[in-house]
Parts: structure tokens; sequence; C-alpha cells
């Protein structure tokens, strides 16, 4: 399989070079499923480090890491039956044991990361499977770490499952809709700080951490619901907007043997966020992440979880704004023997980690150099070895490293080019690596923690072979200075018999927002072949990161602070600028597209950079930073009491009287991210300006624009509007 694989891609690597007869179609990529790849789902790693698990339909296997053996069925899709029949296994969880399993099913999704579901205990002992509770549906049902207790959240409310006693407790009791809410987040924590689940079992399972959220002040926003009915219905959600109230956030700790509640000290100021809580190795001392409002000063607070008293251990500040990380291990990370912390930080102007003891004593700097740690992956506690992810050899790449807790002993163990993504083993001695370059699709193999590959898990070696039945050409990386010296990473993709001494039109797709890389080698899905079949139809398509764009340290991620949209669309003007000095590109037929901070930057493009080109699409763009949420608004441009220029001098919507070219408007009428009030404005500030538009609003679809047959039909509009303005 793995010679397969090799060959496979050498053929892959050689495309370009070679006359296919095959053309990709818009049904080929959003209905057919021709170019779907495969992948491995519900990974879990067991506790002994030896086995993984995964779910393939609604059957969860045991395999070894180590060598390839005869899966373990733990559960069958037959020991599934509830009042006859089968239920569906959306994703599930391991007591600390592992005698029981907690299943969700009929999982409803509600914003990016939220979801309320049904859930299940199954029992490996006794092959029986329970309903974790009655009535409505639950949220963020989780074991305790003894496994005898389930906490979970249903109507803004905590509640304790006892499955030794078959008792349920209510945690707390004032939890109401768009006013209180227990143990899960407001839309705009959500969102911006990533997380959803907002309470936690202490390690001695004997209390629950958990934030409450008194929305009471928070403006509403509200849509129509058409949903095909007589009379639509109005959804209403708080939506803190640029400027305006936040939900005052408390944190408390509920203690199961006296049932009494806490409420930890989180300071008198309440204009403030709580990014992040979490438990010690200690099971008496939380740990609390505290930030201003403008979110460029950071303290982490221990706070006695008896007797809710708090303290100061760390605090870092910046001149520009603060990042409160994701991923695996989060922004700080306590080793078990409570001696130490890893946290971390850009203040040498890189994204690296660091390591203090317990009581906020820096130890040492464990990462160094010019380059940014991209993720935190863990540490094997026993060799004292970290794992992590960064973008050491470029900006485009992520590899994944080890190193040692004082700094020495690195080492890169990924070997390929392109994105490493690896699942680790519980004691970190193996991994599940999920990798893909720009032109080869996903990658999923075995590796020990040297990085040496076990065997493969899955090559996509079908979906390899079917590539070369196209016209498919390589996407190339390359990198071209601004006339301001800048130097920017792009890709692009030439039409497969690209000729040197015609003009070719360019298509220019970006994103371009702060936290964001378009212009990685990663397989891209989807969008690979629509691009592929654009270029075929003679287009090159190209992408650029433009300044404010991230593993290239703070000076170049950081320089838009304030005045989001002036160097991004300078950056892209700049673009513009380069192509024209290209031989075989028609300066006079540049085209942009952009979705959600790509729609606000390709709507410039159309507008403040009219000069430049000829035809824009902006898909759900935000049009004025006025109407967007405040966690992101507020850290890149302060609120707009404090910078009104920053907030106007670059919206799309004070530069409609600039329009000459052909420009795109989509937006999904449901859309909680991004309001379709943006593009309401922006087609108010157009009319007013007398300017034609071509606009398609899709009934009742949030951001992402999909369900059903939506995805082709939009890429159909797209596509036509490319092949008959561009």
């Amino acid at each position: 399989m793995k010679k397969l694989f090799t060959i496979a891609v050498a053929i892959l690597a050689l495309n370009n070079l070679v006359a296919q007869n095959k053309n990709i179609t818009l049904e080929d990529i959003w209905k057919s499923g021709t170019f779907a790849s495969k992948g491995i789902y519900g990974l879990t790693s067991m506790k002994d480090g030896v086995h993984y698990t995964t779910l393939k339909n609604d059957t969860i296997f045991s395999y070894e890491y180590a060598k390839e053996s005869k899966p373990e069925i733990i559960i069958a899709k037959n020991n599934l039956l509830v009042d006859g029949k089968n239920i569906n296994i959306d994703n599930y969880e391991f007591s600390d044991d592992e005698t029981k399993i907690l299943i969700s099913t009929g999982t409803e999704h509600i914003y990016r990361h939220s979801t309320r579901e049904n859930y299940y205990i199954y029992n490996r002992k006794t092959k029986q499977l329970t309903s974790l509770t009655n009535g409505d549906k639950q949220q963020y049902a989780h074991f305790s770490s003894d496994g005898n207790k389930i906490a979970f959240v249903r109507a803004n409310n905590i509640f304790i499952k006892d499955l030794i006693a078959n008792k349920e407790t209510q945690v707390t009791t004032d939890g109401l809709q768009n006013n209180i809410i227990n143990g899960a987040t407001d839309w705009v924590h959500e969102e911006e700080f990533a997380f959803s689940v907002a309470y936690f079992w202490s390690p001695d399972n004997k209390k629950i951490a958990y934030y409450k959220f008194d929305e009471s002040k928070v403006k509403e926003f509200s849509f129509n619901e058409f949903n095909e009915q007589l009379y639509p219905s109005e959804y209403k959600f708080k939506y803190p907007k640029a400027g305006e109230d936040n939900s005052l956030v408390t944190i408390h700790v509920y203690d199961l043997a006296t049932v009494s509640d806490k409420l930890m000290d989180i300071g008198k100021e309440t204009n403030q966020y709580i990014p992040r809580i979490k438990w010690t190795a200690d099971a008496n001392t939380l740990s609390i992440l505290r930030m201003n409002r403008h979110q460029n000063k950071l303290e982490l607070l221990f706070a006695n979880s008896t007797s809710g008293e708090s303290k100061i251990i760390y605090t870092e500040s910046s001149d520009t704004y603060l990042d409160i990380h994701e991923g695996e291990g989060d922004y700080v990370y306590f080793t078990k023997d409570n001696k130490d912390f890893i946290i971390q930080s850009e203040k040498d102007g890189y994204n690296h980690l660091y390591l203090y003891d317990i009581t906020g004593k820096l130890v040492n700097q464990i990462t160094k150099g010019n380059w940014d740690v991209m993720n935190y992956i863990g540490l094997d506690e026993k060799t004292k070895t970290l794992f992590y992810i960064a973008s050491e050899t470029t900006a485009t790449e992520k590899d994944i490293y080890q190193i040692k807790m004082d700094g020495t002993g690195k080492k890169k163990i990924s070997t390929s080019k392109g994105v490493n993504n690896p699942e680790f083993s519980s004691g970190m001695k193996y991994y599940i690596n999920h990798y893909s370059n720009a032109n080869t699709p996903e990658l999923i193999t075995i590796n020990n923690s040297e990085g040496k590959q076990i065997r493969v898990l899955e090559d996509n070696s079908d979906l390899v072979k079917r590539i070369q039945e196209y016209n498919i050409t390589k996407k190339e990386f390359f990198t071209f200075k601004t006339t301001e010296n800048v130097e920017l990473n792009a890709w692009m993709i030439k039409p497969a018999n690209f000729d040197a001494s015609k003009k070719y039109p360019v298509f220019l797709t970006f994103y371009g927002g702060p936290g964001s890389n378009m212009v990685i080698n990663s397989f891209d899905g989807r969008n690979y072949f629509w691009y592929q079949m654009l270029s075929e139809k003679g287009y090159i398509i190209m992408c650029v990161d433009n300044r404010g764009t991230m593993y290239k340290g703070v000076a170049f991620k950081k320089c838009t602070y304030k005045q989001l949209g002036k160097l991004e669309i300078a950056d892209q003007i700049e673009t513009a600028k380069y192509l024209a000095t290209l031989s075989y590109v028609d300066k006079t037929r540049i085209g942009t597209f952009g979705w959600s901070y790509g729609g606000y930057l390709s709507s410039l493009c159309i507008t403040k950079g009219a000069d430049y080109f000829k035809t824009a699409i902006a898909v759900a763009p935000v049009t004025n930073w006025r109407y967007y949420d405040n966690i992101y608004t507020e850290r890149f441009m302060q609120l707009p009491q404090e910078n009104a220029s920053g907030y106007d001098d670059n919206s799309p919507i004070n530069y409609v009287d600039k329009l000459k070219g052909k420009y795109l408007l989509i937006h999904g009428s449901g859309d909680d991210n991004v309001h379709y009030q943006n593009t309401m404005e922006m087609i108010t500030a157009l009319v007013k300006a007398n300017k034609q538009f071509d606009l398609f609003v899709y009934p009742d679809k949030n951001h992402g624009i999909y369900g059903g047959s939506t995805r082709l039909h939009l890429y159909t509009k797209m596509t036509d509007f490319i092949l008959n303005n561009l």
C-alpha cells in the first residue's frame, strides 16, 4: 500500500506535464462525491497508551498502535437498541476506567461549536444501554474521573447524574434563555474564545468549577426564519456588537459534599474577560485567565476553591493585543507533579513556550527563534519531553517537534514537507498523523514518538489515482516583494495547457484576516478542485497572504492593529501591480473572491481598489466593523468610541462611489455570525450611490451557506459570474 501511494504521488507530481482527457464539473465537486477523500473518525487514545479506538458505521473498534492486528469490537451497532430501534453514535467518551462509554446521538448544531443531543451510557460489563436523563436534549455531558457521575447542561442549568445511586441533582436553578447561562457559553465567548463547555470537574471529583453568564444587559439581535412557513418566525439571541455591553461573567465552584456554591474572586472590574479556567494538579486550586476589555493585558490567577480567594501568579501585557491560543494543552499546561506550568507567549516577537514554576517564577524559555510555535501538543511527564507544531522552516508548513523542558534536545520528528496534524496517544509514545501537501490528499499514518512511521492507515490511493484522469495542474508556491519591500507568500495554479506567450485572466482568492493563513502547503479539498476547474477554463488562480496573517512573527501579524483593512487592501493592490509585471497576465482582467473577512477584503478591492480589479465576489462579508461582535473587533480595533476613524476609514460602505467593475454580493439570511445586516447596509450605500451590482440571498442559511444542494447552487452562481464577467 505504501509503495502504491508513493508511485501515485510521483505521477501526480508530473501531471502538469501530461495532457489529460477529463474536465472537472461542479457536480463532480459538490454532488457526486467524485473527489471525496477518506478519513478515520472518532479517534480516541485508550488509557494504556497502547490501543486506540475509531468509529465506523456506528461501531467502535479498538486497535493496537504498534502493530496491525484484528480489531476488537468495543460496541457493535446491534448493541445500541432503544425502544427496539438502533441509535446512531455521533460521538463517544470513555470513563476513566473504560468500563463505561457515554454516547451522544441526535446531535443538533446550534452555533459554531455548540450542540445539543441525547446521551446514553453503555456499560461494557453488563452490555446494557441506559438513558442519561429524561426530557429535553442535553449539552456537554462528561464523566467525573471516577466514572461514577456525569455532569451535563440542560436549559442553561447544570445537572449531575449519580450513576451508582441513579439520582439526578440540579446544581443551578437560575438558567433562563437569553438571560442566564450556567456551564455553557454565550454566543460571543463561544465564537471568539473558541470554547463552549463552561464547567470542569475537579481532579478529585468532589467539585465542579463553572462559568455563569448574565446576559440580561446584552442587546438582542434578531432575524426572520422562513422555513417555508406561511408566517416567518423570529429568532432572537444576545449578540454584543463593538462598543456594546457584554455578559457579566462570574466563576463558581460547586461542592458536591456540602451542596454549596462558592463565588471565586476575579476582581472588582466587571468589564473584562475570563477566556479560560482550568484546574491545576492541586484539587483545591483553580486557575483563571483574566483579560482586560482591550485584550492587551493578561493575568493568570490561582483561586482557592474552598474560600474563593485568589492571587495573581503571572502577568503579561502588550502594546497591541494578546491572543489566547487554541489547541490541545491550550494556553497553559500544568505538570502532574504540580511543580510547574508551561505557557505560550509572543513577548520576544514570536510565539514560544515558556516554563514557570508553580509560584510564577520563570524557569526558562523552552523554544527560541525567529519562527512561531503553532500549537503546543503535550508533555511526556516521564521523560520531560514536550511536543509541539511549529513553522520553523516556513510559514506555509506545519512540522512536529520534540524538545526537553529545559530547552535542549530539540528535534523535528515529521519528515515530509507539508502540513502535519498529529493526535498523540496517552503517554505520548505514539501518534496518528494526518498529513497532506498542496497537491496530495490526506495520508494518515501511525508513528512512534521519534517520528518513525509504523504503518499507513489511509493513503487515499483511490482518490490519487482518480485525480490522474482529470486536467489537474500543480499548485505552486512562491514569494514576491511589494513596493514597500514587504515579502508576501503566495501560491498559483496555471492552466494545464499554459502558454507563457499568451495573456491570462487572474482569479485572486484570499481570506486575509488576523489569525489566518490561506497560503499553506496542505490539501484544500473541494476548493482545490473548484480552482482546478476554473484553471481548465483558462484562468490563473492565485492566493496571497497579506500583512496581518499568521506565522511570520508579531511585527507582520500585528501591524494592522487599530486599522483593519488598510494594509490588507494595500497588499492586495500590490498583488495586482505585481501581476501586471508578468508577461502572461492580462492586467485588465483580475478578479477577487473572499468569504467573511475575505468578503470584506474583496469588497474593498472592487471599491477602494477599483482601478486594479475587474470583478469581485463577496460572500457573507463584514461591510462595517461597527456591525461585528465586540471581542473580535475590539481586540484589533479597540472600541469604536475610542477609534472611530479606524472603523470608518476602511469600511467598503464608504467607498461605493468608486465602484467600476462587476460586484456580486452573497449572504445567508440566517447568518448568526456576520449578520445579513452587513449586506443590507452595503446595498443601501450602493443604491444611494446609484451603483449597479448583483445580489443573491440564501434563505435561512448560516455563515457557512450549506445543506442539501446549496453548495452546488452557490458555486454554480459564482462560476457563472466569473465566466460572464472576468
